[in-house]
């Protein structure tokens, strides 16, 4: 069905500034009603304490009362109905009985106080919620859509669906993720990537919705729905990980219900036995309720929640999802980084350096590219899409490939014009060590012993650990462990083999290999290499003093390529040509001795050792769909430096988390102490409590400001400058 059309327009018109939404305190029905608990208190207690007659100020408690303590009274008889004894109720009941033995000032006060710091907990909630949800607001709500004929219509963004060409003008924001296919501009996308510079785009670059078009006119190709959108995924996720409660909260939660119970028989104690000693009634009752509220676990239940909620807040403003609230208090804890290469490390558009045809072969160059590239054309790997980009690029012609077929981690195999091509890993190719082949839909075989992690993973997209497997697999004895001290390692080579001779040069030259074969003999050697990623230097000497446990390389990639770039980012623990399996298994060796492992990665290949690692960080740009649904958190803007400012961030919450515990637990002492011990009043009970509990909540709701994340990124950089100024890793 053809999408509505909503208005034509004239080119000189342009869409109205977006405007984030934002939470108004009178929209939340809590701050309302508050507001009138507070209005009918205040004059109460003037005309209570100037003596007035109670017909004058009884109503107007009455009203106080009313409006103060329906709601988490009729929330309370709930889950009192569902044998769960909440919090708010005894507060509420608190009040009730300060009023039975005519102490209204008090009970009204306590039901002001604890309206108040209800509300007050609710617009932070929102405030944090908004904080997200404000992203939306980027994406416009209309798109000009180019239609067939060349005329343009205006429809709602929703309408739009992949493959729609749309037409942004200058100052205009993009309605949604998509590729340029014409015009050049400098696009801002410092909302979504975190980038602070405007962005140079032109034909071919991957642009988002929300982003906001500088000086120039860009025709884009819409990649994604509107619900698909790195906006959309940004929202989704950090609303997810608001309903996934982080291990102290639910511990807090598990022993809440008993502590409650404990603290009602108390209070009953309390004023059950100095009532039968022959104490006074009033007093007992008071020194009874005032107990029952001073040892409520209120600031404790919200000591944990709103540190780290603000943290992943902040994190999804600065482009790094977290999936929930326990994602965000593992990270802090981590104690060894395990980091993939390709896509990673470096860049994950690698590029075809340079193609060298085999003598023998009878092929040119453009011609054993244009075999291979129509080979790889069915796949999803990094290389593969380097290789058929290579030719795209040449304006070189790809036939058909017909009965195509995978071996994970090892390479391709197609009939392409009658020819049978096989790509992938030179020791698998020309040792003959190929496996049987997959097809797309074929049973998956296991990736190795022990249980099978995310087997799934193995099809065609994961055929490869990020580059060739010219290394053997890791055993117990030899972790593949290549010390960059000694210089790249190099394997001896039949010099009169010319096929292993270009093998070698590609991969001394820092490069991957990629072998050709046609008819089942070599043809050609494709060199296929990545550039580092900015700032990756500086993020792995970061991550070392953050851990103090120097980050480890983990690859699929040859040995002599992998030393080459850890020299480059000062890696000298390198376990090279890794498949899945190895990567799996080398996780969980660590994590069996007591390590908490953070894995960082982008490729399917990835996936099993993210799910195995105690913790997961993905690259998300380039990621995967099963990498970034593996793991704990996504890096959208794939900034390396990104990920020593999450852990710090994660660090920050955990003592803000500490810092409440201790200011919860020192109070309800505090104020129990005195009840048991001394004679506490029951209006300064009430305030000491509740004031307790806004004080953890405004603590915890601090990493909500804007120079949280930059704050973060601070303590990256000066751990990276003491590494660096010590010459290195401090480390053994």
């Amino acid at each position: 069905m053809s999408a509505e059309v909503i208005e034509e327009r004239s080119p000189a018109d342009a869409p109205p500034p977006v405007r984030p939404r934002r939470t108004r305190v009178r929209e939340l029905p809590e701050v309302r009603w508050a507001a009138l608990a507070t209005a009918a208190f205040l004059p109460a207690l003037a005309l209570d304490l100037t003596g007035a007659p109670a017909w004058l100020w009884a109503p107007l408690y009455a009203i106080c009362y009313a409006a103060g303590g329906w709601e988490p009274g009729l929330a309370g008889l709930r889950a009192l109905r569902e044998r769960t004894l909440d919090v708010d109720l005894l507060m509420v009941v608190a009040a009730l009985g300060a009023a039975a033995i005519g102490q209204f000032l008090d009970g009204a006060l306590l039901i002001v106080i604890f309206a108040v710091s209800g509300a007050l907990e609710a617009f932070a909630t929102r405030r944090t919620a908004d904080s997200v949800r404000g992203l939306l607001d980027l994406a416009p709500d209309t798109a000009t859509r180019l239609t067939p004929g060349g005329g343009e219509e205006r429809v709602d963004v929703s309408a739009l669906r992949v493959g729609d060409t749309v037409f942004v003008r200058p100052g205009e924001r993009l309605p949604a993720d998509g590729t340029v296919r014409e015009g050049t501009s400098d696009v801002q996308q410092a909302g979504i990537t975190g980038e602070p510079l405007p962005v140079d785009k032109g034909p071919g670059d991957e642009v988002f919705a929300g982003t906001l078009n500088g000086t120039g006119a860009l025709r884009v190709t819409v990649d994604r729905d509107a619900s698909e959108t790195v906006i959309a995924r940004i929202v989704s996720m950090v609303e997810e990980a608001s309903e996934h409660k982080a291990p102290g909260q639910l511990f807090i939660e598990r022993i809440e219900q008993r502590y409650a119970i404990g603290m009602v028989a108390a209070t009953l104690a309390l004023f059950a036995i100095p009532l039968a000693l022959g104490a006074e009634l009033t007093e007992t009752l008071l020194r009874a309720m005032t107990f029952m509220i001073v040892a409520s676990p209120c600031a404790v239940v919200l000591a944990t929640m709103p540190p780290l909620l603000s943290a992943i807040a902040t994190c999804g403003r600065n482009g790094v999802l977290v999936k929930s609230a326990a994602a965000m208090e593992r990270l802090g804890g981590i104690t060894r980084v395990a980091l993939d290469k390709t896509g990673t490390l470096t860049e994950a558009s690698a590029r075809v350096r340079e193609i060298r045809v085999l003598p023998g072969s009878g092929l040119t160059e453009h011609e054993a590219l244009a075999l291979a590239a129509a080979a790889e054309r069915p796949s999803e790997h990094p290389l593969a899409r380097a290789v058929v980009a290579a030719a795209e690029e040449r304006g070189l012609r790809l036939e058909p490939a017909a009965d195509f077929g995978s071996a994970p981690g090892r390479g391709v195999r197609a009939v392409v014009a009658g020819r049978t091509v096989q790509v992938g890993s030179p020791m698998a190719l020309l040792d003959g060590a190929m496996p049987p082949l997959e097809r797309p839909g074929d049973p998956t075989p296991p990736t190795g012993g022990g249980d099978p992690v995310r087997t799934d993973v193995a099809n065609e997209s994961s055929r490869r650990a990020t580059a060739d497997d010219t290394a053997p697999a890791a055993t117990a004895d030899d972790p593949i462990r290549t010390a960059t001290t000694d210089g790249p390692a190099h394997t001896a080579v039949d010099q009169d083999d010319p096929v292993r001779v270009a093998v070698a040069e590609v991969e001394d030259g820092g490069a991957t290999a990629v072998a050709v074969l046609v008819d089942g003999r070599p043809a050609a050697v494709l060199a296929i290499a990545a550039p580092l990623r900015a700032g990756a230097a500086e993020a792995v000497a970061a991550l070392d003093q953050l851990t103090g446990t120097p980050p480890v390389l983990l690859t699929g990639d040859n040995k002599r390529a992998a030393a080459r770039l850890g020299e480059e980012v000062g890696i000298t623990d390198i376990r090279a040509g890794l498949l899945p399996q190895d990567k799996v298994a080398t996780v969980r060796g660590w994590e069996d001795t007591g390590e908490r492992v953070l894995m960082v990665g982008d490729g399917v290949n990835d996936a099993p050792a993210l799910a195995a690692a105690h913790t997961g960080v993905a690259m998300g740009r380039a990621g995967s769909a099963l990498t970034l649904e593996t793991a704990d958190a996504v890096v959208v803007r794939d900034e390396l430096a990104a990920v020593p400012s999450l852990v710090a961030l994660s660090r920050r919450a955990r003592r803000l988390v500490a810092q409440n515990l201790v200011i919860a637990c020192v109070c309800i002492g505090a104020l129990v102490v005195w009840d048991l011990f001394g004679h506490l009043p029951l209006p300064l009970g009430v305030a000491g409590h509740e004031g307790s509990t806004v004080l953890v909540g405004l603590n915890g709701l601090r990493l909500l400001r804007t120079s949280a994340w930059p704050g973060a990124a601070r303590t990256g950089r000066r751990a990276a400058g003491s590494e660096t100024m010590s010459g290195g890793s401090s480390h053994p």
